[in-house]
């Protein structure tokens, strides 16, 4: 009895807002936890399942138990399920004993937090078959009298986190029968003769047990009952219960979007009633509804394009097109006072718009007879006060359908439209001006990528264009974040049209606008978008630059030099976070900026040699950015720089190893930031190409670092493989001295590995895994090719013969990968037998009787990427060569 009044004590003053006391009891439960996990659960589950216990002692203890049972990280949850798998049985019985007990407390928290508790139980033994009486002991708690709704309550809230936690597994984990067994208590827990908060817990159970009714929604009676179910909860009384029961549809359009057609004429009626409810929360899960069908059938055709014939496209949105569009247009108009200074608003104007623009990316070109009458009425009304509200909804109507419009059309639109929108840039209303800003900033980006842009923009319209965006830069940053953006889409818009000698004229105009604006004091929330809205509007303008304005260019190198010198004294020792993280962000926006004047000046000599004046001053610099960091990282975009430093400095960046080499080893090391290790390692590539085989004093230390990356199960995959062409990156700069340092034969091994890696992560289908193993297979073949590059035609054949033959047998298996195809790793499978070809002396019998080989250097010559032609004919002609030489 001590050791509970003792766990209460120390529950409760663990919430303590006197700091000295909260800390002493957390201290004395982590310590009660190493000491003894066993018992310390226990004392939990007892506390959580006390009816005598306080209500807040018994919150904390359900979700410490909670806590024990999961993390965030899966190394540690895998370490949590461990533990818990390693108690005594007899114990875990208990525990879940008492965890069920706590449903039935009288306080609501105890029961809530009780369910979570259930479920990270769930979600450890129901994986591996224990705990099967789970489902059934919560079937029988549905069956009590009507009466008792906390108890039902609270166990149609564990249905619905166990439903949720058996989500997360690729595999199934819950039979047909289980299945079944939950969605018919959680059906019944919405009838109408139900308490609202069982009925609300109900439709919530529901909404994360759709996941496992896959074969439920294939028999047309259980399907049609559980429709019906859900369209009677979107008319409840109760709010929330509306909302999820909206939620509901908006998962079914996403599982199965095929079984929709019979049930779109009433759920369009529902959508149009919860609009004109005007229950704000409810509308958005409804139009949410059409934005989730609208993605659907994008997806669909997108499958259709690429050959797909088993995908079939049901048109739900266009058959709904006229009413659907009406619909969402009345909802432009109903915005809030200001809302262009959040971000991030989601409001039903918003929602509207969004789903407008996924209308328009799904029907393409068949909308705008429904949108423009809309726009051409609303866009100049000037009648009353009130009417910002129509020119900012036919604004925002206009720019959110020009993504999914033909080129052609949306030319056509924009000529129409471009001179109007620019005088709404002076509209006296802001969120006008805002919403104008950010449609030019579309039209742009949408011009950009058809190449319409440098037909419209030209001598005559492009001055007026820079004026009026040069002028509302100077408005409220918030509507100057979007100009900047504007002017981003349009510098890249004609740098890709290869039209970027237009805005030459005003180029240092335009980049001392963007530096002001991007210097502007104001709120430090605004401040931060409009930075780097600000600095990504420069880069591109740099990037575009053309050769007339390379000498100003060059003047940025020094103003860029400065700036940064300038940001150390805003953040000295012992400053405040938040202080130093706006320094932090600010040196990398500036880094980022250095990165692509020195790209961009690297490309010519003449050029080049204005970098070579600043490189000293540029390499201390960054170095004094690294030195910032301290022993906490390494900078990104500082490390980017210097990568693009290493192009400009050649073998002259030798002197500058001394000191970058122990920050470009912190960065290799640092695998809680895994973007800044993978960065690293691309860097890394960047120095072996400038100092070839000045680099072999490095790679001692360098070696076991990536040797240990690649071992390391704390570093994230997508690291791993740019550490394999860094292999490749090394042998090819520092040659044969490679294999007499003894590392050769590791490597190889490794990537043996990474070959049949490749072909296990072949089974995945999620689409993060087959990105992940398209960049294992691209590194694999840039790794082989940096080797047979750099090692003499002796080591060649003592190492790589044996290799060769695996290398031809992986490459047919990822040639006959059809279905993942990927262009980037035939280029980078095409150029390496090109390499072996014509490096491994007696190669000839390899490429023989190999018709896959042929196969796959004709499709690459048959490619519109000249590129990868130019790679093929190469690759064909060693190959003839070598064939002819056996």
């Amino acid at each position: 009895m001590a050791q509970a009044l003792d766990i209460t004590s120390a529950l409760q003053n663990a919430q303590n807002p006197d700091p000295t006391v909260r800390n002493q009891a957390e201290e004395q439960l982590s310590s009660f936890r190493s000491r003894d996990l066993a018992s310390y659960l226990l004392s939990l589950a007892s506390e959580l399942a006390n009816n005598q216990k306080p209500a807040e002692s018994r919150q904390i203890a359900g979700l410490l138990l909670k806590n024990s049972l999961d993390a965030p990280s899966e190394a540690n949850k895998a370490e949590l399920n461990r533990q818990w798998q390693a108690l005594d049985q007899a114990l875990k019985q208990h525990i879940k004993q008492l965890l069920l007990s706590a449903l039935t407390a009288e306080e609501q928290v105890a029961r809530h937090t009780s369910a979570l508790a259930i479920a990270k139980v769930a979600a450890i033994e129901l994986p591996v078959k224990q705990w099967q009486e789970l489902i059934p002991k919560l079937l029988e708690s549905m069956q009590t009298p009507t009466g008792c709704t906390g108890l039902k309550q609270a166990t149609l809230e564990t249905f619905g986190y166990v439903c949720e936690e058996m989500g997360r597994f690729d595999e199934v984990i819950l039979d047909q029968e289980q299945v079944n067994n939950v969605l018919t208590a959680v059906v019944q827990g919405t009838a109408q003769q139900e308490d609202k908060n069982v009925r609300l817990a109900a439709i919530t159970a529901l909404f994360n047990a759709l996941e496992f009714a896959h074969t439920n929604f294939e028999n047309d009676g259980e399907r049609d009952y559980l429709m019906q179910v859900i369209c009677q909860c979107t008319t409840d009384a109760m709010v929330q219960i509306k909302e999820r029961s909206f939620e509901c549809l908006v998962r079914i359009a996403a599982l199965h979007y095929d079984k929709l057609r019979p049930y779109m004429q009433e759920i369009f009626n529902l959508v149009q009633r919860a609009v004109k409810d005007q229950e704000e929360d409810v509308a958005k899960q409804g139009i949410e509804f059409w934005c989730t069908v609208c993605e659907e059938e994008i997806d669909v055709q997108v499958e259709q394009d690429e050959g797909d014939s088993t995908v079939i496209n049901h048109h739900l949105v266009k058959q709904a097109l006229q009413p659907l569009v009406e619909m969402l247009l009345q909802q432009l108009t109903k915005q809030e006072e200001e809302q262009d200074k959040e971000e991030g608003i989601w409001n039903l104007s918003m929602a509207a718009g969004t789903c407008l623009g996924l209308v328009a990316n799904t029907v393409s070109n068949d909308v705008i007879p429904l949108v423009l009458p809309f726009v051409t009425e609303n866009i100049g009304k000037t009648q009353s006060t009130e009417d910002w509200r129509h020119r900012e909804a036919a604004t925002f109507a206009f720019g959110s359908i020009m993504e999914g419009l033909s080129a052609e059309e949306a030319a056509k639109l924009v000529g129409m439209g471009m001179g109007f929108l620019c005088n709404a840039l002076r509209d006296p209303n802001t969120q006008v001006r805002h919403t104008t800003a950010w449609t030019i900033g579309r039209i742009f980006e949408k011009l950009q990528s058809s190449g319409a842009e440098a037909q419209l923009l030209n001598t005559d319209t492009l001055p007026k264009i820079i004026q009026v965006l040069l002028e509302s830069i100077h408005d409220e940053p918030h509507i100057a974040e979007k100009v900047c953006y504007a002017i981003c889409q349009l510098a890249a818009g004609l740098r890709e049209a290869g039209a970027a000698e237009l805005l030459s004229q005003f180029f240092k105009e335009i980049v001392q606008a963007l530096l002001e604006a991007g210097q502007r004091a104001c709120e430090p929330q605004a401040q931060a978008r409009l930075q780097l809205q600000a600095f990504e509007a420069i880069n591109e303008v740099v990037r575009g630059a053309s050769d007339a304005t390379q000498p100003l260019v060059g003047q940025l190198v020094p103003l860029m030099i400065s700036k940064l010198q300038q940001t150390f004294q805003a953040a000295p020792p012992g400053a405040p976070a938040d202080v130093r993280a706006r320094q932090q962000e600010l040196q990398g926006l500036l880094c980022g900026v250095l990165q692509v004047i020195v790209q961009k000046l690297s490309d010519g000599d003449a050029a080049k040699s204005m970098i070579l004046l600043y490189v000293d001053t540029i390499m201390e610099v960054l170095l004094t950015v690294f030195q910032a960091q301290g022993q906490q990282g390494v900078h990104e975009e500082a490390m980017l720089a210097v990568g693009a430093l290493t192009y400009a400095s050649g073998k002259g960046f030798l002197k500058y190893m001394p000191g970058f080499f122990p920050f470009l080893k912190l960065g290799l090391a640092n695998h809680q930031e895994w973007q800044v290790c993978q960065v690293s390692v691309g860097v890394l590539g960047d120095v072996c190409r400038a100092l070839d085989d000045q680099m072999m004093p490095f790679c001692g230390e360098l070696l076991p670092i990536l040797l240990q990356n690649l071992q390391s199960n704390d570093v994230h995959r997508n690291v791993k493989p740019g550490i394999l062409s860094c292999f490749g990156d090394l042998v090819l700069a520092v040659g044969d001295k490679f294999e007499e340092a003894g590392m050769l034969p590791t490597v190889l091994s490794m990537l043996q590995s990474a070959q049949q890696l490749s072909v296990m992560q072949q089974q995945s289908s999620d689409e993060e895994s087959l990105e992940y193993n398209t960049s294992l297979r691209i590194s694999i073949f840039e790794a082989y090719s940096g080797i047979f590059n750099g090692l003499s035609a002796p080591k060649i054949s003592q190492y790589l013969k044996a290799p060769a033959e695996s290398i031809v047998q992986f490459t047919e298996y990822v040639y006959n990968d059809r279905e993942n195809a990927d262009d980037g790793v035939r280029q980078a499978a095409v150029s390496l037998f090109g390499d072996i070809a014509a490096q491994l002396p007696g190669s000839g019998p390899l490429f023989q009787s190999r018709q896959y080989i042929q196969e796959l250097v004709r499709d690459c010559r048959s490619s519109d990427d000249q590129k990868l032609v130019s790679s093929a004919q190469w690759a064909q002609e060693a190959i003839q060569k070598a064939v002819m030489a056996r």
